[in-house]
């Protein structure tokens, strides 16, 4: 079979054998992507440093039956250089990968859309000229638009009732009006929802006026909706730091602001 290249950004790898790595890829033609990088862990080996996690790159690969062989890389982007030293840029910068491998779907199918949105969420995450949290929030949302499981912001997920609307419903798929409101509702704080609004339509200024409560419970919406359409937790979400603690709701349950207890 014959060699093909494509751009990549290096999600996670791990060892194999004493030299070798295998290493997961988001490319932009050929989706997921497992390969194998021989000899990287040799300190005589030149490409090694090229594959860790946060690289973008443009790679060449020899197609295998169970795994692809690394033949040549060259580095785009060294996201890592700006992402390891500092504990809040590495955990948002891992939440962002760890989504984008879960929402890519099946191996070696073409994601050239949520690739592109991956490197510009870690150019944003390495550069830090918008608040951590905005920047990851907006990723989350966008990407499950790409996946299909945006939630509803500006319109009832039910009736399709436009308005910013008061209450919000995971598994009724986003903001829902007082008449088809269910049982359970988060009732967000004003100002939550369009946020959310502000963040998928990329309207940076608005979103940046925002209080930090609002944006807490912005995050607890985002993250509890895309979990719920993984069926499970990230590892990375519980891990990111918040400025501000967790409260209760107004409808009396636990305030969906907090990341790590975030459920349906």
């Amino acid at each position: 079979m014959l060699l093909y290249r494509d751009r990549a950004v290096v999600l996670r790898q791990h060892k194999l054998g004493e030299a070798d790595r295998i290493v997961g890829l988001l490319t932009r033609r050929h989706g997921l992507v497992r390969a194998v990088a021989k000899g990287v862990r040799r300190t005589r080996s030149k490409f090694g440093a090229r594959l860790e996690p946060f690289a973008h790159v443009d790679i060449q690969l020899y197609p295998g039956r169970n795994l692809d062989t690394i033949t040549q890389v060259q580095t785009i982007d060294a996201f890592a250089g700006e992402i390891v030293d500092d504990y809040s840029r590495y955990t948002t910068a891992c939440a962002v990968l760890e989504t984008a491998e879960r929402l890519a779907g099946e191996e070696r199918a073409p994601a050239d859309a949520l690739h592109r949105l991956t490197v510009g969420a870690l150019r944003a995450i390495g550069e830090q000229q918008r608040p951590l949290e905005l920047i990851l929030d907006a990723y989350l949302l966008r990407a499950m638009g790409f996946a299909g499981w945006a939630p509803a912001v500006d319109e009832c997920a039910r009736c399709g009732t436009p308005g910013e609307h008061r209450a919000f419903h995971v598994a009724a798929g986003g903001a829902v009006c007082v008449h088809c409101r269910p049982a359970g509702a988060a009732l967000p704080a004003p100002g939550v929802l369009a946020l959310m609004n502000a963040l998928q339509r990329g309207d940076w200024p608005a979103a940046e006026d925002s209080a930090d409560g609002v944006r807490r419970q912005s995050s607890g919406l985002v993250a509890a909706h895309l979990q719920w359409h993984l069926e499970r937790q990230l590892r990375t979400l519980p891990l990111i730091e918040r400025s501000v603690a967790g409260g209760i709701g107004q409808d009396g349950a636990r305030d969906p602001s907090s990341r790590a207890s975030s459920s349906a």
